[in-house]
């Protein structure tokens, strides 16, 4: 059996980063571009001209956004797996059963006495 949980916790955390890597990812693909191509990067600003700035620098920004999104991704497969094979479900107390098998139950135990 599966614990249905962590599937749906790994679900959202790879929809996610999948998420965000569509709506932001746009931005941080021009380093490598402006870099490899031209030498120079740029800094775009929406009231100003684009400014130079290091490349390194933008370089750097781009990785660390790309490995929050792998970490995010990352941990969504992990807690997929761990959901698949996860049989937390199915380790619950008697005590702590609720539900109509629980009244059959102590209906059967009753009708015994």
């Amino acid at each position: 059996m599966s614990d249905m949980r962590f599937i749906m916790i790994g679900i959202g955390f790879v929809f996610a980063g999948f998420l965000i890597l569509g709506i932001f990812g746009g931005n941080y693909q021009a380093a490598t571009l402006e870099s490899d191509q031209f030498g120079t990067c740029y800094e775009y600003f929406e009231d100003k001209p684009p400014q130079e700035i290091n490349c390194s620098f933008k370089v750097f920004d781009q990785t660390i956004f790309f490995g929050i999104i792998i970490s995010v991704i990352g941990i969504g497969v992990i807690a997929l797996i761990k959901g698949l094979k996860g049989d937390w479900d199915n380790k619950v107390n008697p005590e702590d059963m609720v539900g109509p098998s629980r009244n059959q139950d102590d209906d059967s135990e009753e009708s015994k006495k």
